[in-house]
C-alpha cells in the first residue's frame, strides 16, 4: 500500500517549488491534538508543535514579525486557494465572478455562522473591520444631541468616524478614558456607566484596546447600557478568532471585525454583524434597491471586489487550518505583561513573547511538495485531472469545468454555479 511518506519521497525528490516543508493543515490539526491534555503554559513551550505551526506558513526567517495583530500571515493553504480563485475569475472574470463565485458567499455565511455562533441572517461579507463599524456607525439613526459612549483608547479610525457624525448631526461624544492596565472588570464598567444620561443612545465597545491588548468586560458593559435603552456596537477586530466567545455572548446589537487577522484570512476580508430585529432600521453605507430592508445582504452591495479573497476565506476555516485559532495558545506580543495571568485565568491563552524557532535540520530544505499536491494525493473526490476536496469552494472551477461532484458527505454543485449546500464538512 503507497503511504504518504511514499508520495512525499517520490514526489519531493523531482520538484523544484518554493521553500515550504510539506506539512498540510491537517497536519497542524494533528499536532495540536497532541498537546490538548497539557496546560497552556506546558502547550507554549512545547517546541515540536511550534515547528508544526510554522511548517504551515511562510513568513520570512530574514525579521522578527511582532506585529501580527494587524494582518496576520496566512497559512500557505489559504495562499494556495486565493491563488486558485485569482486564476478562476482571470479565466473569464465577469462570468465566474458574478455567475459562479458570487454564488459561493452563501456556503461561507454558513460556515462564519458556525463560527460566530449566531444565524447566517445576521451576517455579511465585506472587508475589514472599519468598513463593518463605519456601516454601523454612519447607518445609525441619530439626532442632535443623542449621545454617544466610547473610550480615547478606540481604534483611530473609528474615533475619527464618530468624530465626522458629531461635525455633521451634531451628536455628542462623551469619552470615557482608561487609565491602563486595569485588572478590577467593576471599575471598567463604572467608568462607562458614570458617562451614562438619559439621553445616551449608543455604547461604542472596543473589546480588545489594539495598544495594550487590554480586553474589556464587554458582557457586563453591555447588560449596562442595554439595561439603559442603549444600542451597543462591539469592535471586535482584535478579538474574533483570538478570543474562545460566541457573537451573542456579548451582548451586542452590532459588531465588527476583520477576518485577515487572527482567522488568518486573505488580506481585505472583514465580517459585519447586525442583530436581525436591527437590520431593518440600520442604513447601508452604499447604497442598493432597498435600504429599509431586513435582509443582511444590503450590506454586501459594495461594488467591485475580489471574490478570490471572499471564497479563500473558506479555507482558513477548514478544520485544521482554524485549528490555529481555536487552540487554546497563542504566542503574540499583544498582552502586556501586567496582564498576562488574567488572561490566561480567563481564556486560557497563553501570550509569548517569542519568535517561532528556525527551521529544524533535516525537515526540507529548499524542496519540497505544494499542500495542494499533498491534499491531492489523499482526496477521494477525483474530477478528470483536477483533484479537489468537494467541502472547498473551488468544487465550484471544478463543476463548471468537468460536471457535477456528488457524495454522501460532499457538497453537490450545479454547473451554472449554484450550490446546494449539503455539505456536512462545512455545516460541522
Amino acid at each position: 500500500m503507497r503511504t504518504r511518506r511514499d508520495f512525499l519521497r517520490n514526489v519531493g525528490a523531482a520538484a523544484v517549488l518554493p521553500a515550504f516543508n510539506p506539512f498540510k493543515a491537517e497536519d497542524v490539526a494533528l499536532a495540536a491534538r497532541r498537546i490538548a491534555h497539557l496546560s497552556p503554559q506546558q502547550a507554549a513551550a512545547d517546541e515540536d508543535y511550534w515547528a508544526s505551526v510554522q511548517q504551515a506558513y511562510t513568513v520570512s526567517s530574514n525579521i522578527i514579525n511582532l506585529n501580527n495583530g494587524g494582518v496576520s500571515p496566512q497559512p500557505l493553504v489559504v495562499q494556495d486557494a486565493l491563488d486558485r480563485y485569482t486564476r478562476m475569475a482571470n479565466e473569464a472574470p465577469t462570468y465566474y465572478m458574478w455567475r459562479i463565485m458570487d454564488q459561493g458567499r452563501e456556503p461561507l455565511r454558513y460556515k462564519l455562522a458556525d463560527l460566530a455562533g449566531c444565524s447566517p441572517d445576521e451576517l455579511a461579507v465585506n472587508r475589514n473591520s472599519t468598513e463593518a463599524l463605519a456601516t454601523i456607525i454612519f447607518g445609525l439613526t441619530l439626532r442632535k444631541g443623542d449621545e454617544v459612549v466610547l473610550t480615547k483608547q478606540d481604534y483611530p479610525n473609528m474615533i475619527q468616524a464618530w468624530k465626522q457624525r458629531e461635525m455633521r448631526d451634531e451628536i455628542k461624544l462623551k469619552w470615557v478614558n482608561l487609565d491602563l492596565p486595569i485588572e478590577n472588570d467593576e471599575a471598567i464598567v463604572q467608568k462607562f456607566v458614570e458617562q451614562f444620561t438619559p439621553r445616551t443612545k449608543v455604547v461604542y465597545i472596543t473589546h480588545m484596546i489594539n495598544w495594550t491588548g487590554q480586553i474589556l468586560p464587554v458582557r457586563k458593559i453591555a447588560d449596562a447600557a442595554r439595561a439603559r435603552g442603549c444600542e451597543v456596537i462591539v469592535d471586535a477586530a482584535h478579538t474574533f478568532a483570538h478570543l474562545d466567545f460566541k457573537i451573542p455572548d456579548l451582548g451586542a446589537d452590532y459588531l465588527g471585525t476583520s477576518l485577515h487577522k487572527w482567522l488568518s484570512a486573505p488580506f481585505g476580508s472583514g465580517l459585519l454583524y447586525v442583530k436581525k430585529d436591527k437590520i431593518k432600521s440600520l442604513y447601508p453605507l452604499f447604497p442598493n434597491v432597498d435600504p429599509k430592508t431586513d435582509d443582511i445582504r444590503k450590506f454586501e452591495v459594495l461594488g467591485t471586489r475580489s471574490f478570490a479573497v471572499e471564497q479563500a476565506i473558506g479555507q482558513s476555516m477548514q478544520r485544521g487550518a482554524a485549528a490555529l485559532s481555536e487552540k487554546p495558545v497563542v504566542r503574540t506580543s499583544a498582552q502586556p505583561a501586567a496582564h498576562q495571568t488574567e488572561h490566561v485565568a480567563k481564556t486560557g491563552i497563553f501570550v509569548r513573547h517569542r519568535q517561532f524557532q528556525r527551521r529544524r535540520p533535516g525537515t526540507g530544505g529548499n524542496r519540497g511538495v505544494s499542500v495542494q499536491q499533498v491534499q491531492d494525493s489523499h482526496s477521494g473526490n477525483r474530477v478528470g485531472k483536477h483533484q479537489r476536496r468537494a467541502c472547498d469552494t473551488a468544487c465550484l472551477y471544478a463543476a463548471e469545468r468537468f460536471g457535477q461532484i456528488g457524495g454522501s458527505n460532499y457538497a453537490s454543485v450545479e454547473k451554472q454555479g449554484f450550490v446546494n449546500f449539503l455539505c456536512t464538512e462545512v455545516r460541522q
